[in-house]
């Protein structure tokens, strides 16, 4: 639970040095052609999804944050204690989650600012730590999961 508590202070210090530095899409350099912060506000979901839906996704999203986050809480409760990987990962999502559902509950939408891009050529959507997070932990979940399904093949053989 202490690196999802670390994973939600780290995203919304982050995210309000943004809000208060930054103009909205004003681009800075940190890696030239590769890299900049930049300020963008999502009222959608990833990439934007239902961004321009009219308002009820606001609640949509609210709604299916706490139950992953419920959801998330009672699977890490159950886990055995020899885990290792998988608390991680699921930490990495919770605190992942829950700073995004705050940036909904108390902005309406979420506040992003990393930018990475290939020169003026190609950009990916703006994101934050908690998307950082979220995807972080779901790798590390489906990477637990293959290595488990090895030792259980290894282990019937």
């Amino acid at each position: 639970v202490w690196l999802a508590v670390l994973v939600i202070v780290l995203d919304l210090a982050t995210k309000w040095l943004a809000a208060d530095l930054l103009m909205p899409f004003q681009q800075v350099p940190i890696i030239d052609g590769l890299l900049s912060i930049t300020l963008a506000f999502n009222s959608g979901a990833a990439f934007s999804f239902l961004a321009d839906a009219g308002g009820w996704q606001r609640w949509f999203f609210i709604a299916v944050a706490v139950g992953v986050s419920l959801m998330l809480v009672v699977w890490m409760a159950r886990l055995p204690r020899e885990k290792v990987m998988e608390p991680i990962a699921l930490s990495l999502v919770l605190g992942g989650a829950l700073g995004n559902l705050y940036d909904r509950i108390v902005h309406g939408h979420v506040v992003d600012f990393i930018l990475v891009h290939w020169q003026d050529a190609w950009y990916f959507p703006a994101f934050n730590i908690a998307d950082s997070a979220i995807t972080v932990g779901a790798g590390l979940l489906i990477l637990d999961m293959l290595l488990s399904s090895g030792k259980e093949r290894e282990s019937k053989a």
